[in-house]
C-alpha cells in the first residue's frame, strides 16, 4: 500500500507579483507535502516566500501556476495565526476567541462552551471580559490560538506568531503550542525564523532558498514525541540547529 494522500499537497507552485516589465518572481517552482497530523516548520531567509506560500494555502492568494490541494471533510477546513494577532479591539477576549465559532453559525451555547473551554485551556478564563488592549503581547497571541483551535479545523496555518514577542515569552508559548499541538494532533503548517523554534515543533522542517523561494533541504528533528521544551539542551538539538544555519546562511548571502 502507499501512503495516505496528504492532507496538502503543492505541486509546481509558482507566485509572481506585478506586471511585464516589473514582475517579480516570489516563489517556487515548489513542491510540499503535509500528512494528516504532521507539524512542518518551513524557515528560510526574509523575502524567500514563506509567508506568501502560507497565503496561497490559507486561500487568501491564487499561485500564478501549480497547484495546492487540500484534502479535509469539513466546510471550514483551515484556520490561520498571523504575527500581528488578527484579533479585534472592539471586541472581548471572549467574543474574540468565538468569532470562528459565530461565522459557521455554531450555536451561540456550544459556542460559548467551546469558547470558554479554550480560554480556561491557555490560561485567559480570568480575562474573558477584557479587551485587547488590556492585555500583553503574550495574552494577545494566546487569544488568537484559542480563536484558531476553538473551531476545530483540519489544517493549523501559523505566519511567525511568536516573532513579535521578548525571548521569554516566545519559549513559553512554545512549549503551549507543542503540548496543545501533540494532545489534538492538529496537522500544521509554521513559517518561522527561529531555528529553535522549527526544532523544538516540527516533526519536519523544511528549508527555503532565496527568492524565488524553493525547498532546498529537509531535516526531522530527532526527538521522539512526546516531546517537551526540554530537548533544547540536547547535543542533538544544537547539531541540527548548526546544520540549519549553515544551509540558511549561504542563502543569505547576497551573490
Amino acid at each position: 500500500m502507499g501512503e495516505p494522500y496528504p492532507k496538502l499537497r503543492a505541486t509546481d507552485l509558482t507566485r509572481t507579483f506585478g506586471r511585464t516589465p516589473h514582475t517579480v518572481d516570489a516563489l517556487g517552482p515548489l513542491g510540499l507535502t503535509v500528512a494528516a497530523g504532521e507539524f512542518v516548520c518551513v524557515v528560510g531567509p526574509s523575502g524567500c516566500g514563506k509567508s506568501t506560500l502560507l497565503r496561497i494555502a490559507a486561500g487568501l492568494l491564487r499561485p500564478s501556476t501549480g497547484t495546492l490541494e487540500i484534502r479535509t471533510t469539513s466546510p471550514h477546513p483551515v484556520a490561520m495565526i498571523f504575527q500581528d494577532y488578527g484579533i479585534y479591539d472592539w471586541k472581548t477576549v471572549q467574543a474574540n476567541v468565538r468569532f470562528g465559532l459565530d461565522v459557521q453559525r455554531v450555536p451561540r451555547r456550544e459556542a460559548n462552551a467551546r469558547a470558554a473551554d479554550w480560554l480556561a485551556r491557555l490560561g485567559l478564563a480570568d480575562f474573558a471580559h477584557a479587551y485587547p488592549a488590556t492585555l500583553s503581547g503574550g495574552m494577545r497571541q494566546r487569544v488568537a490560538i484559542a480563536r484558531a483551535l476553538a473551531v476545530e479545523p483540519e489544517l493549523l496555518l501559523m505566519d511567525e506568531p511568536f516573532a513579535a514577542l521578548d525571548a521569554q515569552l516566545r519559549t513559553i508559548l512554545q512549549d503551549e503550542l507543542l503540548e496543545i499541538t501533540q494532545a489534538l494532533h492538529t496537522t500544521t503548517l509554521f513559517i518561522t525564523h527561529s531555528l529553535e523554534e522549527a526544532i523544538v515543533l516540527g516533526d519536519r522542517v523544511l528549508v527555503m532558498s532565496a527568492r524565488p523561494g524553493r525547498i532546498i533541504a529537509e531535516r526531522r528533528p530527532p526527538f521522539p514525541r512526546p516531546r517537551t521544551g526540554g530537548i533544547r539542551s540536547a547535543p542533538a538539538f544544537t547539531a541540527l540547529k548548526g546544520e540549519l544555519w549553515d544551509l540558511l546562511r549561504k542563502e543569505a548571502v547576497p551573490a
